[in-house]
């Protein structure tokens, strides 16, 4: 889905949808994996290209030394793995993903899922004077609703400008320019709303990426996340669709998509 961004009059900048892109996946060490099979007598062939597919499938086979035993195919093993709830084997296969056009909301809750490992643009260092900023849709539907919410972000927009300006005349006996415009920037953030557009880095296992998509790709989601959520699935699914081929996409009275699974909480 391509990010978008409308220009106010005044100069602010919008965003309106978020981006995610899938970075970083798992390789095979072949060589290793067949010093194994062959140091302990058993053969193995799977019949996915993915790595994280087949890293899960070979640990749950580890647990009971099953190769070339029982369900042939990847999506068989690993559709009978989901349907038995044991989710610890998922947590062998491993993505990461840059996430942008989102909030600082957003990412509030986002950190909350503890099993994701996150690096974030840091306000400190980065200069916040030409930000995108994140409107609910249900605030940009209304045009007096948006003109407040707009005439609200814009003057803290401003208000940092002054802020940093000022704060870097105040820190002007500190001789090294990178330190005094973090210590200027790092005070000004302070006036920056939960709307402001931020970018982060996200790290997490198959496991941990179903409980995501799980939680917050339902109806009682925010819709924020959940429209992350949804971008999310539709990646992972693509991506390693033995691993989330138990879910669906289902579209709501309003419109609005949400995720489902007959397999929760695996």
């Amino acid at each position: 889905m391509e990010a978008t961004a409308v220009t106010e009059p005044t100069g602010l900048k919008v965003a309106r949808e978020p981006r995610v892109y899938l970075v970083g996946r798992q390789t095979l060490e072949r060589e290793s994996i067949e010093s194994f099979l062959e140091d302990h007598g058993v053969t193995w062939q799977t019949d996915t290209e993915v790595g994280g597919e087949a890293l899960a499938e070979m640990a749950g086979r580890v647990c009971y030394m099953s190769y070339g035993k029982g369900r042939k195919t990847n999506r068989e093993f690993i559709g009978h793995i989901v349907e038995v709830g044991h989710g610890s084997v998922l947590e062998h296969a491993v993505w990461s993903f840059v996430i942008s056009g989102v909030s600082r909301s957003f990412t509030h809750e986002l950190i909350r899922h503890r099993h994701f490992s996150y690096s974030q643009l840091s306000q400190r260092y980065v200069n916040e004077s030409d930000s995108e900023f994140i409107e609910p849709d249900v605030i940009a539907e209304d045009p007096e609703l948006h003109a407040v919410w707009a005439e609200a972000v814009d003057a803290t927009r401003r208000a940092y400008d002054r802020l940093v300006e000022g704060l870097q005349k105040r820190y002007a006996h500190i001789p090294e320019a990178t330190l005094r415009r973090k210590l200027a920037r790092q005070a000004a953030r302070s006036v920056l709303p939960n709307a402001t557009e931020t970018k982060i880095f996200v790290t997490g296992n198959a496991r941990a990426l179903r409980h995501f998509i799980e939680l917050r790709g339902s109806e009682h989601a925010e819709v924020e996340i959940r429209n992350v959520a949804v971008q999310v699935l539709k990646i992972m699914q693509a991506e390693a669709p033995s691993l989330f081929a138990d879910y669906r996409l289902d579209t709501l009275a309003d419109g609005t998509v949400v995720t489902f699974t007959e397999h929760p909480k695996v």
